[in-house]
Order: C-alpha cells, then structure tokens, then sequence
C-alpha cells in the first residue's frame, strides 16, 4: 500500500495582519473562472509545520487537544497530526482580485501550501440523517 504521490502546491495562505488570501500561482489563474459566483469555497491545504516523521505516526489524539474529550482516532477528527497532512476547510469568499482570493479566515498558518480548492456546494445529506459523537456536539 505505499503508492507514493506527487502534489502540486497551486497556491498559498497570505495573512497580513486581520486580512487572509489565498493567492494562486500564475499558472492556476484559469481554473478561478466562474469562482466568483459561490460564497464559499473548500480549501485544502498542507499542515506543512506538521510534517515531521514524529507527527505523521500519531494515529489516535484528545480532539481539539482537550484531555475531557476521548481518545479517537485521527481519521475521526480534524486533527492536523495525521499520516498524510492533509488539512481542509471552508472558507466564506471576500473578493476575488486577479490571482488573489480574499476570505475571512482560515485554520492554517501565513505560508501554509494550499494543494486545491474546490467550490463550495451544500450536500445532498439532509441534515436529520447526520450523526455526531458526544464529545463534538459542544463544538457545532
């Protein structure tokens, strides 16, 4: 099962102070196209201060790093130690400036590599059909 992949950073984090961007490579400025339209997008982006041999075996953590919350399993948490860094999040659209897509936030760092994003689309899951652990319901 070690397959080993190539990704592409097609951009990257910017915070300048209250002020968050995304800003793409040139060579991705195309695939912004019809972008303006949706609110939200999907951002994934690499935990590129994670990436230690270290911190891609964790496999089980205290979510949101709280001792009271059980021990689970990084794939059943939005944990940023795992085996592939891969972090994402949906982030409300600012503006759209060239290759520059200003957001009200994100949960990565100044300088993280953002491997791709997506529009944002609501799901097809209704709501009622959705379960969640005791532990997160403090958090939704």
């Amino acid at each position: 099962m070690k397959e080993i992949f190539k990704l592409y950073p097609v951009g990257v984090v910017r915070k300048e102070g209250e002020n968050v961007f995304i800003e793409i490579g040139d060579e991705y400025g195309d695939g912004l196209l019809g972008l303006e339209g949706f609110s939200h997008i999907v951002v994934f982006f690499w935990f590129h201060q994670n990436d230690t041999p270290d911190k891609r075996s964790v496999l089980r953590v205290h979510p949101r790093k709280d001792p009271d919350n059980p021990l689970t399993g990084v794939f059943a948490t939005h944990s940023p130690q795992r085996p592939n860094l891969i972090g994402m999040t949906i982030c409300k659209i600012l503006s759209i400036r060239g290759n520059r897509i200003e957001i009200e936030d994100i949960d990565a760092f100044d300088g993280s590599p953002v491997i791709d994003i997506k529009c944002y689309i609501p799901s097809s899951v209704k709501e009622e059909d959705v379960s969640l652990p005791d532990w997160i319901q403090k958090w939704v």
